[in-house]
């Protein structure tokens, strides 16, 4: 599984030289830190419990070839949370990703581009540090995603409508005292159309207890 293409902004040292959608995730990324940090922290989330999670954030879809050709979009998702330990949580989500391909002029003529426009809906587990202020977390899980898909590269070509499974893969880190902030890089991996959509997403958490 490639994460080069979602996070190939890290690997330009000159920033003069990055795509425009790759400098724009990174400022958004450190804009959402930033805000996460430096915001005031409300009483939200306990240790255990029952929450609603909603994250918004810079949708990506992307191959599996290691090619630069990607989508970028939109993000959205609610979750109810259910915290049976400190550390252990029961996740079922619902959410859309919505991508456009982006310009590229290596690969724009031969109309190659990987995009995702559906509605995501599963459930997931998440596995966290129980570390105060800053505590990273991992998610996984088994879901399905209602939508259309293309995924055309040099190496594959492929266009699907309809009701696809996809794995869930989240890293991020709970902010906070509460741990009520949340950034992460969210990914849905769609194997049967060859490529993962995904987001960098900033979320916040509601106690329902």
């Amino acid at each position: 599984m490639n994460f080069r293409s979602l996070l190939s902004f890290y690997k330009y040292k000159d920033s003069k030289k990055m795509p425009h959608k790759l400098h724009a995730l990174r400022n958004f990324l450190t804009i959402i830190i930033l805000t996460a940090i430096f915001s005031n922290i409300t009483e939200a989330q306990t240790k255990k419990g029952r929450f609603v999670d909603v994250a918004i954030g810079y949708g990506i879809s992307a191959p599996f070839d290691d090619v630069d050709i990607l989508g970028s979009g939109f993000y959205a998702q609610g979750e109810y949370v259910y915290g049976l330990t400190t550390w252990f949580q029961v996740r079922p989500y619902a959410g859309f990703v919505l991508t456009s391909a982006d310009k590229n002029e290596k690969y724009d003529q031969f109309g190659y581009k990987v995009t995702s426009n559906a509605f995501l809906l599963g459930a997931k587990t998440r596995i966290s540090a129980p570390i105060p202020w800053v505590a990273p977390y991992f998610e996984i899980g088994i879901g399905a995603s209602m939508g259309a898909f293309v995924t055309h590269t040099p190496f594959v070509n492929i266009e699907k409508k309809g009701i696809l499974f996809h794995i869930p893969l989240s890293i991020g880190l709970a902010l906070g005292r509460r741990h009520n902030y949340q950034i992460a890089f969210k990914y849905y991996y769609h194997p049967s159309v060859e490529q993962f959509s995904g987001a960098a997403a900033l979320g916040f958490t509601f106690p329902l207890d």
